[in-house]
């Protein structure tokens, strides 16, 4: 474990920690930068709301319009669509124009994996 100056600086390793500096620096190297870590956290924000994993979770199994999402749910048009375009804005859905009708879907295979990975965590005894 590192303990810390009294000047908040990192001191050295007491004896029953192992560590390096070389691995302290290595991951220091390599750890996210603010803005791709920023980007996750509003990611991730935006999956915390129960009302948006159903939705993702009826859009991983379906193609499907706001009419049948809000049939599907149980909720009504107004909040649909604002849930929607959250998840437009954040790149997690995608839509498709058919003259009057939109549809939705997942954006990408990589949506579906974070989501299908997650629920298997979630699920994992």
């Amino acid at each position: 474990m590192i303990q810390e100056s009294v000047i908040g600086q990192a001191a050295a390793c007491d004896d029953t920690c192992g560590g390096s500096e070389a691995d302290v620096a290595r991951v220091r190297d390599r750890l996210v930068d603010d803005v791709t870590a920023s980007q996750l956290a509003d990611l991730f924000k935006a999956l915390g709301d129960p009302n948006r994993i159903r939705l993702i979770h009826a859009l991983q199994q379906s193609e499907l319009c706001v009419h049948d999402l809000t049939q599907v749910l149980g909720m009504g048009q107004s909040a649909v669509s604002h849930q929607l375009r959250l998840l437009r804005n954040m790149r997690i859905v995608k839509r498709r124009k058919v003259g009057k009708t939109v549809f939705y879907s997942l954006d990408d295979d990589h949506v579906e994996q974070l989501f299908l990975l997650t629920l298997q965590h979630m699920k994992h005894d």
